[in-house]
Parts: C-alpha cells; structure tokens; sequence
C-alpha cells in the first residue's frame, strides 16, 4: 500500500508540474507551415514501385486499393447509410440509447446546422471532452461536415491539462459531458477564446448549450457550399501519447483518415459482413484506435456498435453475451483479463470468433491462454500496429496469413523499412532496428511544431516510428520494444516486452512491467513490477521462472517487486517512465 501511494502521489506530480510549465500562448492554426512536407510525401504515393524503391525497402504485398480525394470525411464515412437505413448502427452499453444508420446522417445534418447557427464557421477549433458515448459520432462529424476541425482529449485529464489542449489547438468550442461541466468551466475561465460549450444531454447548464438542442436543429442552416480540400484541410487533430515530454498535436487531414479506411478495408484486413456483425467500443474514442479501427470502421461497414464510456468487467461480458458480439479490439491488458479472470466463466462468450489488438505486442503464451479459455483452439487473435502519426495502421495480421507473434504485414499503399538506430544504414530481413514506413495515412504534421515534424517525417516521406523491431522474408513486421525503453545491459539491448511476456505465461501473474534500473557497472539492470494473483507466488519464484527462459544478459538482476497495479495510459501502454522516476525518487532519498 505505502509503494501504491508513492506511486500515486509520483505520478500525480509529474503530471501536474508538467504542465504548469508549459507557457501557454494562442495557438495559430497555421497548416502552411507544413504544406511543403505534406506536398513532398503526396508526390510519393503516386510513384511508389510494386517491388519497392531500393535494397531493404519493401512494399505491401497486396494491390493498391483506390483512395478517393474528392469527398470529405463526413461523406466518406456516410455514403452508405442510406443503404443501412433503418437497422441499428450504435448501441449505448449502459443504457441501451440507440441509433440507426438514417437517424445518425440525420443528426449529423440537424447538428451541423445547430453549430453553424451558433456561428461555428469553417476552420474553427472544436474539442471533444467526453466518454464515449453513440453522440460521439454525431458530434466529430457534424462539426467535420461544416468544415470544422475536431480535437480530442481525455476525459479524465486534469485542469491543467485541458488548458494546454485549448491552447495549444486553438479551440473555440467544446463538446463536454455532464460530469465534466465543472472542470471545462474551470479551464475556459482562464481561456479568453472560447465561444461555446455544447453539454451532452437536455438538461440546462449555466453558461453552456444542450446539445440535445442542437439535435432538434431543423437542419435549414447547414451549408450548402462547403468546401473541404481532402488532401491539405486537417479533419482531426489527436495528440500523440506524450510519454516523453509534451503531448503533440498530430494533424490528420480528411484524405489521410480516408486513406486508412480504405487500407483497413480491403483485402480482408478488417472487412466486415455487413449487418452480420458486431462490434465491442471499450478502446477509447479520444485515442484513434477507438476512433478510427472500431467506430468508424465498423460504421463504414454497416455494423453494429455497443459502446461502453470504460472498461467495466461486469458489464462489458454481460453487454458481449447479450447482444452477441463477435468482435473485439482490445490491447493486451484486456486479453490477459480474458484468459485469466474467473468472472470470464460468469458469461457466454462464446459468441466470440476474433480479437484484434494493438497498443503493445500480445505474447505468444497471453495468445495461447485465451484461446484455450474461450475453448477456440483456433481463435484469431489478429495483431494491429500503428501510431496516431499514421492515423493508426501501417501492419495488421490477416485471416489467412496469421502468424502468432507478428503484427502482421504492410496495409495496401504502405512501404516500410528498418533502419540502423545510429547510422540510419538500412537492415534487412530478421535485423533489429527503428521501423518506418510510408503512405497515404502519413500525418501531415505536428500542430505549430515544424522542428518535431522534420524530426519525425524525412524530407521523402518516412515517418520514424521509435519503434524497434524488424521483418521476416515473407514481410511479417515484428514489435520489439519502443527504442527509448529497451534496458541497455552491458553492450546488450533488453527489450522489456519479452521479458513482460515471458512473466504473463507465469499461472499466478496477473499484470507486470519491466523498467531498467541505474547501475555503474552494467548500466541498467532489468527489473520486474509484478501484479500477483494468489500469495502463493513468491518474488523469487519470477526470478528463478525468468532465469529459466532468457539468455543470461536478460535475468531480473535488478529484482521483482510485488505491487497492486501497474500505470498505464488510457491506450493501454504501460507507463514505464512512471515506474522509472518512482525508482530514481528511491535512489535520491537513499532508500535503495
């Protein structure tokens, strides 16, 4: 208990100092500032080659799929809905709320007209400060069809936090949640900008608009003549994860969003039967892995989505059995919650037959484990990679050409390379190094940050990803670890995720995180924060179970320390940089 109240108070205050540094000033929406770059990376995606451009760079192995570049997002992802019509598209988790296809492209015109009334006009900033919920939708694409840009934060953010998004994205206008009334309030007293707040619901707030209200728009003031570049307008800004310094705007344009629909959609990466399947939206929405690979994938599709606003374990299994669902986008803490939780046998599941997920590699023992325990020998349990940088997918495993331990293979329209971390030389096939690749859903850049862009995508259009990893000579993409995490022993690179997952095949293991602490010898020493399951499982059993399956430059000499839970992001992604200043706080105060 005492280590779990260190590590609260810990993270708490790397959180808030954080951002009360930041001087904050208005952000200029200034997208000329990267439009050389973006033009750059455009010229290549029309000349790529089918056998790649040069030693070491590959292309996907599947054809080029066609990517429109005359619509705009909103009508992109609602071309369909008529053909839908009246069958149910979102279904609210807790309360059963519901919408069919003809309801949602009717609200989004309704709202849109509301917004434009209140005097929303093209290229103002909205941000999305809420949980997920079916209005989600309605909110992104309303404010995207009358040329509005869409920011997204999460809702459990700090004061001081959603300042920094205000500012930093120049917002104008927020879309918030009743419980989240008071804060926003807080935040927008201290920013001069703002011109509206639209709160979820009916219900009347001092200072801010029912959205409801806008729902009863009747739809006359939406533009007729919007005009919406696909190419150079930025639909969404979403901020990178920021587990180094500041959070990064990422400026997604509506042909970049479009450009990875399309990907995602063909050759069986993530094609669904329409009207026949349906979807679990636990991943949040603020996160493109929700938003992009669940809601709007599933929505182009014609299927249906129940939509949880957290990951509650009663009633997300209650919610799978009772409406059936047989798909589900997890990251790998929630897999691990499927094999090895007893709640699991409370419910049928067994409607189940695939699970894609991403944020983190899954082990090959976590894969095996979960497919025994929903009884599916057979089960996909399909690999997704990617970074908000590129939208969210470059690589995903495919039915037909699964391979348990691989984040799949190339999307169409994508290349990708592995490159020497300190001479940039090109690798090869099996040869560890920094992954990047190379497409149509490559960002346009980061918001206001021309040094962080040139830094993150070369002047040819390779977006560096900081990931480590490499790929085999059938082009399946393997994870190691994020380069500014892997445990540098001796001259040896230890990737934490193995030895996480190496821990995970332990029975009695419920969660874990591995960090490096400081030596003046070795450099960096592994050690383990395990999550138990039982008191039956003891620190040194992990050390002598690990010992067993690593070469010895991998052995936990740094140790294995028992806590209650392990931080991470909303994403999924294990915050070791939290664990690492607990750690160094230890060594400061002599406690170690």
């Amino acid at each position: 208990m005492a280590l779990m109240k260190l590590l609260q108070r810990n993270c708490k205050a790397i959180r808030v100092g954080v951002w009360r540094m930041v001087q904050t000033s208005p952000a200029v929406f200034n997208t000329l500032s990267v439009k050389p770059i973006n033009q750059r990376v455009r010229r290549r995606y029309s000349s790529f080659s089918a056998d790649g451009n040069g030693s070491g760079v590959i292309k996907s192995k599947y054809a080029d799929v066609h990517i429109p570049m005359d619509m705009s997002l909103p009508e992109y992802l609602m071309s369909d809905f008529d053909k839908y019509g009246d069958r149910v598209a979102l279904v609210d988790g807790l309360s059963e709320r519901s919408y069919t296809f003809r309801q949602l492209k009717d609200l989004v015109r309704r709202c849109g007209s509301g917004l434009v009334r209140h005097g929303l006009k093209p290229g103002d900033v909205c941000l999305l400060y809420k949980p997920n919920s079916p209005e989600y939708f309605i909110s992104f694409s309303s404010v995207t069809s009358v040329g509005g840009v869409v920011v997204t934060a999460n809702p459990l953010c700090t004061v001081d936090e959603l300042i920094y998004y205000l500012e930093q994205s120049g917002v104008s206008w927020l879309v918030t949640a009743p419980e989240l009334v008071e804060k926003v309030l807080e935040a927008t007293n201290q920013v001069p900008h703002i011109k509206g707040i639209f709160v979820i619901g009916d219900k009347s707030v001092s200072g801010c608009i029912s959205f409801t209200k806008l729902m009863k728009d009747d739809g006359s003031a939406f533009p007729s003549d919007v005009r919406v570049s696909p190419t150079d307008d930025v639909a969404a800004f979403l901020h990178s994860s920021g587990t180094t310094g500041l959070p990064k705007g990422v400026m997604l344009t509506h042909y970049n969003l479009i450009a990875n629909l399309q990907q995602l959609t063909g050759h069986g990466f993530l094609k669904l039967k329409s009207g026949l399947d349906v979807l679990a939206a636990v991943l949040p929405f603020f996160h493109m892995g929700g938003l992009l690979a669940i809601l709007f994938v599933g929505l182009k599709q014609g299927s249906q989505i129940i939509i949880f606003p957290k990951f509650e374990p009663d009633i997300f299994l209650r919610s799978v059995s009772e409406h059936k669902v047989n798909r589900l986008f997890l990251v790998p803490p929630m897999v691990v919650f499927l094999a090895k939780h007893p709640l699991v046998d409370q419910y049928d599941v067994s409607n189940i037959d695939e699970i894609v997920c991403g944020a983190a590699p899954t082990g090959r023992d976590t894969i095996k484990a979960v497919r025994k325990r929903l009884g599916r020998s057979s089960l996909p349990v399909r690999q997704l990679y990617g970074m908000t940088e590129c939208c969210i997918v470059t690589c995903l495993t495919t039915d037909e050409k699964f391979k348990t331990g691989s984040v799949g293979t190339l999307t169409p329209n994508t290349e990708g390379k592995v490159v020497d971390v300190e001479t940039g030389e090109i690798l090869g096939v099996g040869q560890d190094g920094e992954l990047c690749f190379r497409g149509p859903q490559v960002m346009k850049g980061y918001l206001n940050n021309i040094e962080a862009t040139q830094k993150t995508i070369t002047h040819d259009g390779w977006l560096h990803t900081g990931d480590i990893g490499h790929y085999d000579e059938n082009g399946h993409f393997y994870v190691v670890d994020r380069f500014k995490e892997l445990i540098k022993y001796n001259a040896f690179q230890v990737p934490p995720a193995e030895l996480e997952n190496v821990i995970l095949s332990m029975p009695d293991v419920k969660d874990v995180a591995v960090i490096g602490l400081p030596d003046d010898e070795a450099g960096e020493l592994p050690k383990a924060f395990v999550v138990p399951k039982s008191d039956i499982i003891k620190p040194e059993d992990v050390i002598k179970f690990v010992e067993g399956k690593v070469t010895p430059e991998k052995k936990l000499r740094g140790g294995v320390e028992f806590i209650e839970e392990i931080p991470k992001s909303p994403s999924g992604k294990i915050l070791r940089r939290v664990l690492k200043a607990l750690e160094l706080e230890r060594i400061q105060k002599g406690e170690m």
